[in-house]
């Protein structure tokens, strides 16, 4: 199976394909998202590794005391104890304002990398295409945004530094060790071998358990988001129980990949002290020894074992490193997924230039399926002169939907061209055809902040004037002043709560203002009571007037104000005429005609 993307993402267990195609993919974005700290990363480098090697100085200097500071001193030269001790003092001293100053660097550095990184991450994440937010779930968007930049974020905080940091203090400890006493680093050398197998066991082990734990982590906030988004239908239907229930059973899948991952901890760590323990005995029995054959120095001794027993140390540390590094490199995965993803409708290279406003819409033998495969509209002939006003009706699924996705350019084409202006949409810049183009929905979605800026988003930059114009136009200013602080408002506070048909108005007034060629109705107002579709139904006339504009409606009240109807069924066009005329005829559209007329009876 490809691992391309996000596909497959919650799979377990990988092959060595899929394995080396995941790792690659992680160690890019690693790559990139470092790549502009670099040079901070080489000092951070350079100063770790000066607090390490003033660290390891310190039993060097214990020896030193030891040997030839201590029978000076005895002799009657306290030089050689003064400047030995001197240099225990200064380096402790150095040693701790280096990692000070390390730690503030380092964290930095991090900071640095994680701004880019949550930048990069929604902006690509925003621009993605509409087919990739329709089956990837919001739950799932929001833990790449949270739980798994936080792991990555707790990984450079922490595990980085303290992982840089212990090899480096291993790596000198061992070569300070190599200098004084060889023969001990070979006792330790051999405890390389059981510690490598421990941790080898340990890494194959962790790696298959914090994939787990992302994948039980993502399923509890992609049930949390759901339940919360769609709260209204779960207490409609009394589905609260069986929700709990749900999020119990993920709760407990979550606790027990913890558990696994805990108990991998206790069998390693008790395994790290076990085999430190072992090798620091062995350094004493042989160095004592050899001490008492004469063969080796006290000092020298006392300094082998201080290292033997502080080279361990850090493998705790080490080992918690990889903990942080198991969860952040599952994240890092699924993040490096979404990165990966490409919109599936991309911005022309070659871009052409929109004609001067007209609105003339053409579909030339257009067919579309989506990527499972499932054929929505097959060859489909469509042309809708500038100015006109069709509205299309049908069944659920009968592809209207589908049509104004096409026009919007959410999706494009399996085949043939949706043109505007003689111009195919997919050489049109964005940019130019979101101007060219708007599209009001069913939900009618206000953004947090006030009224006034929930219009002024269909103009970035309008004046107050041309925002109350719009209003204005639509019949929403009176409704608007009425409100706690007009437009002014913030339609998320108490007091600022807009009704449905009054959120309708504000949509109609951000589209107004935004003055585009072509306008799209989706269902706008088939949420809306008899009253609310009402109030509305002036500000839909005015917004309509002079402009291009589909209507997708169940309603049949909101299809009276078009100047054509088609009539949709399995993707095809089965009626295509004026409202009266098809009325007055036996199709289908006098059927639902004469169901809606005799439903208000």
């Amino acid at each position: 199976m490809s691992m391309q993307g996000v596909q497959n993402e919650e799979k377990i267990h990988l092959n060595k394909e899929e394995q080396a195609r995941v790792r690659e993919r992680s160690l890019k974005l690693l790559g990139e998202i470092v790549r502009p700290v670099r040079s901070r990363l080489f000092i951070s480098l350079a100063l770790v590794m000066t607090s390490q090697a003033l660290r390891v100085s310190g039993p060097f200097l214990i020896a030193m005391v030891i040997e030839k500071a201590l029978p000076a001193a005895q002799a009657g030269d306290f030089s050689v104890l003064y400047w030995t001790v001197g240099g225990i003092f200064a380096t402790t001293v150095l040693a701790g304002v280096t990692i000070a100053f390390f730690m503030r660097f380092a964290a930095k550095v991090n900071q640095d990398i994680m701004f880019g990184l949550r930048k990069r991450l929604f902006r690509h994440t925003q621009n993605l295409s509409i087919e990739f937010h329709e089956t990837y779930t919001s739950g799932r968007v929001i833990a790449r945004q949270t739980s798994d930049l936080d792991s990555i974020k707790e990984l450079l905080d922490s595990g980085g530094s303290e992982m840089i940091s212990g090899i480096l203090f291993m790596l000198f400890t061992a070569i300070a060790l190599i200098t004084l006493d060889f023969s001990s680093f070979l006792i330790m050398l051999v405890s390389f071998i059981p510690l490598f197998f421990l941790t080898r066991w340990f890494q194959k082990n962790t790696r298959i358990n914090y994939r787990k734990t992302r994948v039980a982590s993502a399923k509890l906030i992609v049930h949390f988001v759901e339940t919360m988004t769609g709260i209204r239908a779960v207490k409609a239907f009394r589905k609260e129980k069986r929700n709990e229930d749900t999020y119990k059973e993920l709760v407990e899948d979550y606790r027990f990949v913890n558990a696994k991952v805990i108990q991998l901890f206790g069998i390693y760590d008790p395994g790290l002290i076990m085999i430190g323990n072992i090798t620091v005995s062995f350094v004493l029995l042989w160095g004592g020894y050899r001490v008492i054959q004469g063969d080796l120095g006290i000092g020298v001794l006392v300094a082998a074992i201080l290292y033997a027993r502080s080279f361990y140390d850090p493998m705790e540390n080490i080992a918690m490193f990889y903990n942080s590094y198991q969860s952040a490199n599952s994240a890092l995965e699924k993040i490096s997924g979404v990165l990966e993803e490409e919109p599936s409708v991309p911005d022309p290279v070659d871009s052409l230039p929109l004609a001067p406003r007209k609105g003339h819409l053409n579909f030339n033998t257009v067919e579309f399926a989506y990527s499972n495969g499932k054929v929505v509209l097959p060859t489909f002939n469509l042309d809708i002169p500038a100015g006109q006003t069709i509205a299309l009706v049908g069944t659920t699924g009968a592809g209207k939907s589908t049509m104004a996705k096409l026009i919007s350019r959410f999706y494009d084409p399996s085949s043939g061209t949706v043109e505007l202006d003689g111009v195919d949409l997919r050489k049109l810049k964005d940019d130019d055809l979101r101007k060219a183009i708007v599209m009001v929905t069913q939900e009618a979605y206000l953004f947090s902040g006030t009224v006034a800026e929930n219009i002024s988003l269909g103009k970035p930059g309008a004046t107050r004037e041309e925002v109350e114009a719009s209003a204005k136009a639509v019949g929403a200013h009176e409704f608007i002043l009425s409100l706690p602080d007009g437009y002014d408002t913030d339609v998320n506070k108490r007091g600022g709560r807009v009704s449905a048909g009054q959120r309708q108005l504000i949509s109609f007034a951000r589209a107004f203002i935004a003055d585009p060629t072509v306008l799209i109705l989706d269902e706008a107002t088939s949420s809306l009571d008899i009253p609310s579709e009402r109030m509305v139904q002036h500000g839909l006339q005015t917004l309509l007037a002079g402009r291009t504009a589909i209507i997708i409606a169940h309603r049949l009240s909101t299809v009276s104000i078009a100047d054509r109807v088609i009539v949709m069924e399995h993707g095809k066009m089965i009626e295509d005429d004026t409202p009266a005329k098809l009325i007055a005829g036996t199709g289908k559209f006098a059927k639902m005609h004469k169901a809606w007329r005799d439903s208000l009876v």
